[in-house]
């Protein structure tokens, strides 16, 4: 009877014992699923990011791609590569264009100064006119009641032009689309005038008198 109540007591010991041992098993297990979830939402969560990180990237280099092909006006081919490669070229070309141009702009304003200082120094517009045969004259004829046309020729000065007009609106005189020309030292100028009671012929005399003294 003893030993059957000591086999007894060890066999329930052994089966607390083994009861312990699975629960911890378990309880062990559980905290490592759980670890391995939480990792692999981590995880998960990251890879989510880089992804719309990475499309968001090739979303604007696309975009760029086009907005860079459709400045290019020669595009070979459509990959990255040739886009990139042409729009190279085509830069070039224009920095050549640019360069050439400026050369040209700075050679005509170089022949530009030098007729200037050649004309300043060796013929005056008054003898130029003369070389020419060109000669102070001024052509008015009606258009109609208050409209009149009229052909002026006189020297090239400085601030000539501006003088004739402020002489013509003194006379109340209008000017209307009015052409301007220079050339051989002197100035052409036709135009449209209005005013109320213009007569050709008195309008000719007054401006004869002003370009004689501009």
């Amino acid at each position: 009877m003893e030993f059957s109540n000591l086999y007894d007591d060890i066999s329930s010991v052994v089966e607390e014992t083994n009861s312990s041992f699975d629960t911890v098993c378990r309880n062990r297990r559980r905290n490592y699923d759980e670890e391995d979830d939480d990792n692999n939402d981590d995880e998960g969560k990251f890879k989510s990011k880089n992804l719309k990180a990475e499309r968001k990237r090739r979303e604007k280099l696309k975009s760029r791609m086009l907005q860079l092909r459709s400045l290019v006006p020669k595009i070979t081919n459509l990959n990255k590569e040739t886009i990139i490669t042409d729009a190279i070229d085509y830069i070039e070309e224009l920095k050549i264009s640019v360069t050439n141009l400026t050369n040209k702009i700075h050679e005509m304003e170089v022949e530009m100064a030098m007729e200037e200082s050649f004309d300043i120094i060796q013929v005056c517009p008054q003898e130029k006119m003369k070389n020419w045969g060109i000669e102070l004259e001024v052509e008015v004829s009606r258009i109609n009641e208050n409209k009149l046309w009229m052909k002026i020729i006189f020297e090239k000065k400085v601030g000539g032009f501006t003088k004739l007009m402020e002489a013509m609106s003194m006379l109340g005189i209008e000017v209307v689309d009015i052409s301007v020309t220079t050339t051989k030292g002197a100035i052409l100028i036709t135009s449209c005038i209005e005013g109320k009671l213009l007569v050709p012929e008195r309008v000719r005399e007054e401006l004869l008198d002003v370009i004689k003294v501009i």
